[in-house]
């Protein structure tokens, strides 16, 4: 699994350019990772400082050798939302109700820990025999191709900023030397910002009224108000509600960590061994909702930069969670990146999607896997489209009772029990 083009590391970089390239897995997923608060109503600054805690935690139990970035996760959004109204429901503000929500999302996060002592106790190759190529091949291309949505979006909201961060990322990948070479995606949000002030597109205004260091965690903003509330029925609706979720996000888990394993060229599954990088995301995604943060996961666009500046040290990835953990105490600076147009957002986004999507392209064929053959024409065709359907023609998810599915962990789950009870010899 040896991948293409020079490869990098700490000793042929040296200090300022992994500073660099810290900064830009920082801004690769800072989009995404803020989007969930955004979203949900939870805060920004917690949630970038738990990203940041999150992935050294993961990289401490994965032993250091993994170079994932774990931001927040979309895959709950439906469980916060169904949470936020039952609480509201009840009387509940909706601070309150979300923090309830995170309880259930910290309960979520313990369905790791058993999936990942199966692991341990049956061994990896038994686990993944219902994860071959042709699973988390298309579902590696799904998460790019449910993604670009919202890339696009984004883009239109001023395309000439969207351009000119794409056309800035693909010069200094293509074209550039040295240092400019193996940090497009930062130039591109860099350039296109800078134009987008230019041309007065972005207000400052609130900059001059935020804080240049300030504390983000607030108690009535973790699961302690939930205990202290002690409305015990909906603390057990809340966790049936959201556990559930955690098996298609472990799911989603295990695409991520072929997608990464293809992009180095090791296999993390077995060394340092999928039960530690599941391991590591569970107490990363339970410990962040202990205080307000969304769910942890590990994070397709940094995988994106990987592929694209072939920089695999793991070492980048702990500089960029590091300089998380210090600007989540900067409001100034997390003013500066909500400021950010959406456009430079989205082109720098429709690179990294694609990238994601490419990677499971190359599963396949890596892997040899027979598109030829009908039964695996069947699993790869409803996972692509089960995955791509829901997104974008059911609204972004399906509700079972409380239980709100992703278009993603749908496909996931039919693709997996599709390829498992389907026998291997049918003829094309």
């Amino acid at each position: 699994m040896e991948p293409q083009n020079a490869i990098y590391d700490a000793r042929q970089l040296g200090t300022p350019r992994m500073l660099i390239l810290g900064f830009q897995h920082l801004f690769a997923m800072f989009g995404a990772t803020v989007l969930v608060p955004l979203l949900t109503g939870l805060d920004v600054s917690v949630t970038l400082l738990f990203a940041g805690i999150g992935t050294l935690l993961f990289h401490f139990i994965s032993k250091w050798n993994v170079p994932a970035f774990l931001g927040s996760s979309f895959a709950f959004l439906g469980g916060y939302a169904s949470v936020k109204e039952m609480g509201v429901s009840q009387g509940l503000s909706e601070t309150l109700a979300l923090d309830y929500a995170c309880l259930g999302v910290a309960c979520a996060g313990l369905i790791y820990f058993v999936m990942a002592a199966l692991v341990r106790s049956f061994g990896v190759k038994k686990i993944l025999k219902y994860f071959p190529p042709v699973v988390t091949g298309p579902i590696v291309i799904a998460i790019g191709l449910v993604l670009s949505g919202s890339a696009i979006t984004n883009c239109q909201t001023n395309w000439l900023l969207a351009i000119i961060s794409i056309v800035t990322i693909i010069v200094s990948s293509v074209w550039g030397r040295g240092i400019i070479k193996i940090i497009p995606v930062l130039l591109g949000v860099m350039v296109s910002y800078v134009v987008a002030a230019v041309m007065g597109v972005v207000d400052f205004s609130p900059l001059g009224e935020a804080a240049w260091v300030g504390f983000p965690i607030s108690k009535d903003r973790t699961i302690l108000a939930v205990f202290e509330d002690g409305n015990t029925s909906l603390m057990l609706s809340t966790i049936l509600a959201v556990m559930p979720i955690a098996f298609a996000t472990i799911i989603e888990h295990i695409g991520d960590m072929f997608a990464i394993s293809s992009t180095v060229g090791k296999n993390f599954l077995a060394e340092p061994g999928l039960h530690r990088t599941l391991t590591g995301d569970g107490m990363a995604t339970a410990i962040a909702s202990v205080f307000g943060a969304p769910a942890n996961t590990t994070y397709g666009e940094n995988t994106g930069v990987l592929n694209l500046t072939k920089v695999f040290d793991p070492k980048v990835i702990r500089i960029a969670a590091g300089l998380a953990i210090v600007l989540a105490f900067c409001p100034k600076f997390a003013c500066l990146i909500r400021l950010m147009p959406d456009a430079t957002i989205g082109g720098v986004s429709l690179i990294l999607y694609g990238m994601i999507s490419s990677v499971g392209v190359h599963n396949l064929v890596e892997e040899k896997v027979d598109l030829k053959n009908s039964r695996n024409v069947f699993v790869a065709a409803l996972i692509l489209v089960l995955a791509i359907g829901v997104k974008y023609g059911a609204n972004d998810d399906i509700a079972i009772g409380p239980i709100h599915l992703s278009g993603l962990a749908i496909a996931a789950i039919v693709g997996i029990f599709i390829n498992a009870i389907m026998p291997n010899k049918i003829n094309s």
